[in-house]
């Protein structure tokens, strides 16, 4: 893994802030409630969750938010996400946040997927997106 290893305790971390994020996600249409949090460079946890919109267009995804708060927390990098969804198993990000996760994380970046009380599964940014889109 490239930097520092994820630890445990970090590990831990990560998925309770994403389960604990989860429960204030705005999602009055669909009722799919997402909590996520990313690791930094720095070692903090940065947690986002879902905002819809009723123009669903609008709709903000829990791993943008947790990124965006990363960057605006001063992060350069993300070393590790958790996302939670209340689905067994559990989901994944969509495609649009995988692009804007790699744009932060390395493709061999943790990533925890987990539902509302299971155990994570783990994989990496580059499992989950393969020859990323890049400049």
């Amino acid at each position: 893994m490239t930097g520092k290893p994820v630890t445990p305790a970090q590990r831990r971390a990560l998925v309770s802030r994403a389960r604990a994020v989860r429960a204030r996600a705005h999602a009055p249409y669909s009722k799919f409630q997402v909590g996520a949090a990313v690791l930094d460079d720095k070692g903090r946890i940065h947690a986002g969750t879902n905002v819809e919109n009723a123009s669903y267009g609008l709709t903000v995804c829990a791993e943008r938010h947790a990124v965006a708060a990363a960057v605006a927390a001063g992060a350069k990098k993300v070393r590790a996400v958790a996302v939670i969804t209340p689905t067994s198993p559990p989901g994944s990000p969509c495609g649009a946040c995988r692009q804007v996760l790699s744009e932060f994380a390395a493709p061999d970046a943790l990533v925890l997927l987990a539902s509302p009380t299971g155990v994570p599964e783990e994989t990496s940014m580059g499992a989950l997106l393969p020859r990323s889109f890049k400049l």
